[in-house]
């Protein structure tokens, strides 16, 4: 890809990203100032970085399975696009979701 094309993917992606950083502390704040006790915040705060430490286990199992997937299709040779390519790497994602559902239920 060229340049060009990329450049404003990525600060069109920056941008929703601050945004979305602006957005959850003014949400905080107007929490915090709401009234709301401080065992409410922490239990709010507490399952925000237990649903955050889910999100990068399940990318990261994600991740790895279609790394196998990858590493399948380089195996078999496969070099153009086919059927079958996608439906190893469809399947490894979902290989990759129900480990993290599996791992998710028996720890959470």
């Amino acid at each position: 890809m060229e340049k060009g094309i990329l450049v404003p993917i990525f600060l069109f992606a920056c941008i929703v990203y601050a945004i979305k950083i602006v957005v959850d502390a003014l949400m905080r704040r107007r929490m915090l100032n709401s009234g709301t006790t401080p065992e409410q915040v922490s239990a709010l705060l507490l399952a925000e970085d237990q649903r955050r430490n889910q999100s990068s286990l399940r990318w990261g199992i994600v991740l790895v399975a279609l790394a196998i997937g990858f590493g399948i299709i380089q195996w078999t040779g496969w070099t153009e696009l086919n059927a079958g390519m996608i439906a190893v790497l469809a399947g490894v994602t979902g290989l990759g979701n129900l480990a993290f559902y599996a791992i998710a239920r028996r720890f959470g």
